[in-house]
């Protein structure tokens, strides 16, 4: 990706260096950044139905949707990365998340609903968010509650590592699948979800957390569908690097990884296949249309 020189996003919430400690940073082209404050939602037109919900993942890298708590999955090598290397990654993620503004603004605008943006908070170690409080392990996550994406940037460095999922374009389709449950929790899917899960089975959460997700890796598709319509932005095999962080990232490759089997039963994030399949049907389509995973009688 060419990412240098590029706008950055305001909305970023820098906590890495004072902890829980709020502070106000500079993070490209001398941008103030925002330090707190909730968003306030806007009333969407959008024909999206959810009649029942999901659970989270144990195994869960990407996307915690509750609003109420986190849960963690196996500890991961969260070794903190030289300075420099840090903040070039930060820089990274304010253009990613920047252009993610502008795709999402313009999609919305089509319609004459205005986008509310999401805050990236970047923490080390450890966070609070109105969600709860959450490590490191615990991987990105979007929490609906205060509508922030959360991330320690020592994450990258164990995705291109121990999940053998390298580049700077499978770093970028890590954030643009947590803004997908941004957009979810705006057009009331994750709202839904949080009010239906209780009723569910084990079986019946985990099977529609599999929509779920595999929603928000099309809409990360839906970005990535635009930004190679941008001149000068996307590089050759940028494309196949973000589906193949979507194969590595699959319950089935997760699992069968760290206990040497799998559990269909158990998986509500997709498998290999069905995440870098979905990531492509918003890829090729730039629809959300296409995203409704809700109706899809084959994942």
């Amino acid at each position: 990706m060419r990412w240098k020189g590029r706008r950055g996003s305001s909305n970023i919430d820098d906590r890495r260096s004072s902890g829980e400690a709020r502070r106000q940073m500079r993070i490209l082209h001398g941008r103030g950044v925002k330090t707190g404050g909730s968003i306030g939602l806007t009333g969407l037109v959008v024909v999206l139905f959810v009649s029942w919900v999901a659970g989270i993942n144990p195994l869960s890298l990407l996307g915690s949707l509750d609003g109420s708590s986190f849960e963690v999955g196996p500890t991961y090598d969260t070794s903190v990365p030289s300075s420099s290397e840090s903040d070039e990654t930060a820089a990274f993620v304010s253009v990613i998340l920047a252009d993610t503004e502008d795709t999402w603004n313009h999609i919305l605008a089509q319609h004459s609903v205005n986008y509310p943006e999401p805050t990236l908070v970047l923490f080390s170690d450890s966070v609070s968010s109105a969600c709860g409080h959450a490590s490191s392990a615990t991987g990105p996550f979007y929490c609906g509650a205060d509508q922030k994406i959360y991330i320690d940037l020592s994450f990258y460095r164990q995705l291109a590592g121990q999940l053998n999922a390298p580049g700077d374009f499978a770093q970028a389709y890590v954030l643009a699948h947590e803004v997908g449950h941004h957009l979810q929790n705006l057009l009331g899917v994750l709202p839904e979800y949080q009010k239906v899960r209780r009723t569910l089975s084990k079986a019946e959460g985990n099977a529609l957390s599999v929509r779920v997700e595999l929603q928000a890796d099309c809409y990360a598709g839906i970005w990535a569908h635009y930004a190679a319509r941008q001149r000068g932005f996307i590089e050759d095999g940028d494309i196949e690097e973000a589906l193949n962080a979507a194969s590595r990232i699959g319950d089935d490759t997760l699992q069968r990884e760290a206990q040497g089997y799998v559990v269909p039963e158990s998986f509500n994030h997709g498998t290999s296949a069905q995440r870098a399949s979905w990531f492509r049907q918003g890829f090729q389509s730039g629809d959300m249309t296409a995203c409704d995973t809700f109706s899809a009688a084959q994942l």
